[in-house]
């Protein structure tokens, strides 16, 4: 008998832990259905900086405004997250150039792909916004390049413009961070289960695999 767990991945778009994790909990789900254990997974947002201003800021100017960090450590931290995105079969080029955007509007197409078509495309356009942000490097609130992610993810580009143009989930986005911080998350990636349970971080597959096991269990 197949037991499927009810599971929210709150997370932002610029977190490159939260690909790590992804990529974790997808591969602990894939071994998982073998056991009869299967998920549906719902994406919710999270803005590491909500004030971000629509031109972005440089990577490393960043971190070391906002930890303290210094170029050199700033450089080992992703090389370290690259070498671990490796690992889960995704390609991470920050550089030192790299920059950081406001993605507010990521999370309304997010929104609008889980509402309108379910949560499989909400997850391809997931990736699809990791990829053209880590991978491609390129403008995560330029209109053009969010609707091009819809489109490569399956979904329709005139809706998606629609979407951006029109304002439309704006409220329900908000109102959604706010539930989530209001639940006590306050760091990303954070996968609730069932509604109850918290995983937290870039967790490798070994550990999505004992955890939900054992929750699927209990």
């Amino acid at each position: 008998m197949t037991k499927t767990l009810k599971i929210d991945f709150v997370s932002d778009v610029v977190c490159p832990w939260c690909v790590v994790g992804l990529g974790g909990l997808e591969t602990a789900l894939e071994t998982l259905k073998g056991e009869g254990i299967e998920a549906e997974v719902r994406f919710q947002p999270f803005e590491l900086n909500p004030d971000m201003a629509p031109e972005g800021e440089n990577i490393t100017e960043h971190i070391g405004r906002k930890y303290g960090a210094t170029p050199e450590q700033s450089a080992a931290n992703r090389a370290n997250i690259t070498a671990r995105a490796a690992e889960v079969g995704f390609d991470m080029r920050m550089d030192a150039d790299s920059r950081i955007w406001n993605t507010f509007d990521a999370h309304r197409l997010l929104h609008w792909a889980g509402e309108t078509a379910g949560p499989q495309q909400q997850a391809k356009l997931k990736k699809a916004l990791f990829h053209i942000h880590f991978t491609e490097g390129r403008n995560l609130t330029d209109a053009g390049e969010l609707t091009a992610a819809a489109q490569a993810a399956g979904l329709d580009r005139a809706g998606a413009a629609e979407v951006l143009a029109s304002g439309r989930y704006v409220d329900a986005v908000r109102e959604a961070q706010a539930l989530w911080r209001a639940r006590g998350v306050n760091a990303v990636p954070a996968v609730v289960v069932e509604g109850k349970w918290l995983i937290s971080g870039g967790q490798p597959a070994g550990v999505f695999e004992e955890a939900l096991r054992k929750m699927a269990g209990a």
